[in-house]
């Protein structure tokens, strides 16, 4: 089996940063407050004071959230209340709240953020288009996007993809609750080992749950790097980025 380790997956071998432009893929879960609520202020704030310091050390960061602290459609509509496009549609909304907290915490740690959705709602944020995306992160803006794809049945780490391909980021980084990819579910099995490094083609054959499927291959089809760690580590997104917190990197 070839060998995968890489001491800093973040860096290039003259030790500048690989990846300039990245989309941040973070979990609505991770803006919850730990009694359930489902925003909880202090980490709204230590997660923009992450991103700020990100964006000072000369990252361009794009943020997709998802909204599943506040609704999962899939999970209404399977409870056979409402039917699956309408529960998309609800959680799409949950993304644009999450979105708007987002950008209020970021505006506050000193970096300009904009909420852009892709589910038109002119009166509370801009609209999504990709040439305007594209003038904000230019001029050193963070742009949070918020409204999934606009579509029913795609997940936020497709929308994630589809905006990082979009938005010409160089990796999607997903901040997730472990601190890369493992061979198995390392909550629940001790032997299970953290990849450094894996291809797209190999974290498809072991089938390992990056992200869902049409967002891996989506990544994988243009050649998009993906980059998993974990949300909790100190100040994670400008540690996983510099190398200094470990991270599983998935590349061509």
């Amino acid at each position: 089996m070839p060998d995968h380790r890489l001491s800093d997956p973040s860096l290039t071998a003259q030790g500048a940063p690989r990846f300039r432009r990245v989309l941040v893929k973070l979990s609505g879960e991770a803006l919850a407050a730990p009694d359930g609520y489902w925003l909880h202020p202090p980490t709204l704030a230590a997660l923009a004071d992450d991103i700020a310091r990100a964006a000072e050390k000369g990252f361009e960061i794009a943020l997709v959230v998802g909204g599943g602290n506040v609704i999962r459609g899939a999970r209404v509509s399977a409870a056979g209340w409402i039917d699956r496009a309408t529960g998309d549609s609800l959680g799409m909304m949950a993304t644009v709240m999450n979105s708007l907290a987002l950008e209020t915490a970021l505006n506050a740690a000193g970096v300009t953020a904009r909420t852009m959705s892709a589910v038109s709602m002119p009166t509370i944020c801009e609209t999504y288009a990709r040439q305007p995306a594209l003038h904000h992160l230019d001029k050193g803006q963070v742009v949070v996007l918020a409204g999934g794809t606009g579509n029913p049945y795609f997940t936020t780490d497709t929308a994630a993809v589809l905006r990082a391909a979009e938005l010409k980021c160089d990796a999607v980084l997903k901040a997730t609750q472990v601190d890369g990819v493992y061979s198995a579910d390392p909550k629940t099995n001790p032997d299970a080992v953290r990849y450094e490094r894996l291809s797209h083609d190999e974290a498809i054959a072991r089938d390992l749950k990056v992200m869902d499927t049409a967002a891996f291959a989506l990544a994988r089809d243009g050649g998009l790097p993906l980059i998993v760690g974990s949300v909790h580590a100190p100040s994670s997104v400008t540690a996983i980025l510099t190398g200094a917190a470990p991270s599983t990197l998935v590349a061509p």
